[in-house]
Order: structure tokens, then sequence, then C-alpha cells
């Protein structure tokens, strides 16, 4: 049965508003994914055939989708409001994520809101640590036996992450190959755990309650990173992780 729904955040993040509005109209694969920028007019085209609804830089940018493509959702409308704090020096964000959920409302809400809480905190790392760098994007998915609740629990463990550790905490882990990672674990969660290397953001996404496998991403902002090297080797290290479960 199709419903409607609306997910709403808002923060402050020490940039200015410039920087936040550069990051989710052009400098998406730094936190989310890349994804073409949007033309930058009301009307234009937005990423995934959307429209631009609303385009006042660098206050606030709308687009929305009225054919999604998808079974399960057949409206999607993402709204940022920016405003300058500290006289431009820093930024508050308000963001709306709206449309409409056409098939098992509740998981896909659920999903929805909890993927909101991490997309977002990785936007602010990426503020706050690393744009505007070039970023070289990677996203790996593991095998259908990673398709289960625990299999963030299973990655940790590979990881060689402290059952203790909480966000903030400096850790070393095995990433692929064996090889050493020095870290902080910026964002711990039940099904998220994300990582803050001195060069890249990895984040990991254990979506076995929503029925899908689990997912890596890497946003690497070393000079001369490359997104194929980056993603071959994290999809090795989660083929052997999930294979051995």
């Amino acid at each position: 049965m199709s419903k409607e729904f609306e997910i709403v955040r808002e923060f402050e993040v020490d940039v200015p508003p410039e920087q936040v509005w550069a990051a989710i109209t052009t400098g998406t694969g730094g936190y989310l994914w890349p994804m073409e920028p949007p033309e930058p007019r009301e009307g234009g085209r937005g990423p995934f055939g959307s429209t631009v609804v609303v385009w006042e830089p660098p206050r606030r940018y709308v687009n929305r989708s009225e054919d999604v493509g998808m079974p399960t959702q057949s409206l999607n409308q993402l709204d940022h409001t920016i405003e300058p704090r500290d006289e431009g020096r820093r930024a508050f964000v308000r963001y709306v994520h709206s449309g409409i959920f056409t098939d098992d409302w509740d998981t896909q809400y659920d999903g929805a809101n909890k993927h909101t809480d991490f997309y977002l905190h990785t936007l602010r790392e990426y503020l706050t640590h690393f744009a505007p760098a070039p970023v070289a994007f990677a996203q790996v998915n593991g095998p259908a036996t990673s398709a289960v609740p625990e299999a963030l629990a299973i990655a940790a463990r590979a990881l060689g992450l402290p059952d203790g550790a909480t966000a903030g905490t400096k850790v070393s882990v095995r990433g692929p190959g064996g090889r050493g990672l020095d870290a902080v674990l910026d964002y711990r969660e039940a099904e998220f755990i994300g990582l803050r290397t001195e060069r890249a953001l990895v984040r990991f996404f254990g979506r076995g309650r929503w029925g899908a496998p689990f997912g890596i991403s890497v946003h690497d902002f070393a000079p001369g990173a490359d997104a194929e090297t980056d993603g071959a080797a994290w999809q090795d290290w989660l083929n052997g992780v999930f294979s051995q479960s």
C-alpha cells in the first residue's frame, strides 16, 4: 500500500555554506557516491533523471523524481537548506527526504531513516577533514551469504575491531591482505561502521536486516588514488570474510 514518508535532519558544521553547497551539488563522491551534477537552474535535470525544483545557491537546492523507476518507491524528493552561522564561518543545514514508498513501508522507512544518519555523518566527516580534495570512489558488495542480520558483527571481527570500541576511538584494524590500518572509528551503530584514516573514509554497511548484501564504500582522497585498485582490494577482503562465515 502506498504511503508518504518524510525524514528530517538538522545539523551545524564548521565550514562556510559555500563548501556545503559544493559538496551536495558537485562533490557527492566525497561522502555518498558520484552523481551527475544538476543543471544549475530551476527546471534543470538533476541526478538519476530528477528535476531541479529549487536552485538558490548557496542557500537551497531541491530535486524531485516523480517516476523513480523502483517498484518500492513512486516519488522521491531531496530538499537541502543551508544557512550561514558566525558571519559565514559555519553553516546550518536542514535536510528533508520525502516521497512515497509503495511496498513494505516500515522496512523501507527504517532503512532510509538509518542510512540518512550515516550518510549525513559522512558528509560532515568529508567537509571537516577532506573537502575539497578530489576523491577516488569505490563501492563493493559481498556475496549472498552476507545478507544476514549478523553481517556487521562478522565484519567487525574480521577487522579486529574491539567489541567495546566506540565512536571517536583510535583503532588499528586488519584491512585487505591483512594489512594494518590505523584509523579513527568515527561511526558505530547496529548496522554501520565508519573508519577515517589519514587519507580515506571507509564505510561498512550491514544491510542484512533489510534483505541486502553487506556493502563497503571507499572514499579515497590520497593523491593518485585509484578507485579500481581500492575496489578490488576490498572486494577480495569481503569475499574472504563471508566465504568463511
